[in-house]
C-alpha cells in the first residue's frame, strides 16, 4: 500500500512525530503518531531520525518525508526538553543548517566539519546548474568592464620584475 505525506509536524506532551497523510488507493485523510521513546538532551537527532524512519512500523509511512525535515523535528523536541521555547529552537536549527563565511575552518573538530561539509554540498546541489534545467546555457561567456583600475598586488608587482 502506498501512503503519500501531506504534513509532519511534532507533539511535545507525550513527545511524538505526528503524520498527516492520504492512501494512494482512497481520498481518506488520517493521522499517525509515532511515540518518541528513549529520546533525551543528549540524543542525537540525525541517528533519531534515521532509527524512526528504518523503523519497520513507520517505513512505508515515512517515505514521502525527507531525512532533514525528521531532524528539524527531533531538534525541535530536543530544544523543548532544554526548556527553550519554540522560536528559539528554530532559530538555533537555522543557525546550524547555515554557515559563517568569516568562521576559520581550520579551527574545527572532524564531526563539526564534515557536518558544514554536508551543508556546503546539499547547498551546491541545490543551486546546481544541470543540462536538464529549462534556464541551462552551455559555455556562457561575460565581459569584465574595462574602464575601472584594477587593483594591484604586492605579490603581483614582485614577480612580474623577476621575468
Amino acid at each position: 500500500m502506498t501512503y503519500i505525506a501531506k504534513k509532519c509536524g511534532v507533539c511535545f506532551e507525550p513527545p511524538s512525530i505526528i503524520l498527516i497523510y492520504t492512501e494512494a488507493s482512497k481520498d481518506k485523510t488520517r493521522q499517525r503518531i509515532m511515540p518518541v521513546r528513549n529520546f533525551s538532551v543528549f540524543s542525537d537527532c540525525s541517528m533519531a531520525a534515521e532509527q524512526l524512519k528504518n523503523n519497520s512500523r513507520h517505513k512505508a509511512y515515512l517515505e514521502g518525508v525527507s531525512l532533514c525535515q525528521l531532524q528539524k523535528l527531533y531538534s525541535l523536541l530536543k530544544g523543548h526538553l532544554r526548556g527553550e521555547s519554540l522560536a528559539e529552537s528554530l532559530e538555533k536549527f537555522r543557525q546550524e543548517k547555515t554557515i559563517d563565511p568569516e568562521e576559520d575552518m581550520n579551527k574545527l573538530d572532524d564531526r563539526e566539519l564534515d557536518k558544514r561539509k554536508r551543508i556546503m554540498d546539499e547547498l551546491f546541489e541545490k543551486n546546481r546548474k544541470k543540462k536538464d534545467d529549462p534556464d541551462f546555457i552551455y559555455d556562457i561567456e561575460v565581459e569584465f568592464p574595462k574602464d575601472e583600475q584594477l587593483e594591484s598586488c604586492s605579490w603581483d608587482m614582485e614577480s612580474g620584475e623577476e621575468i
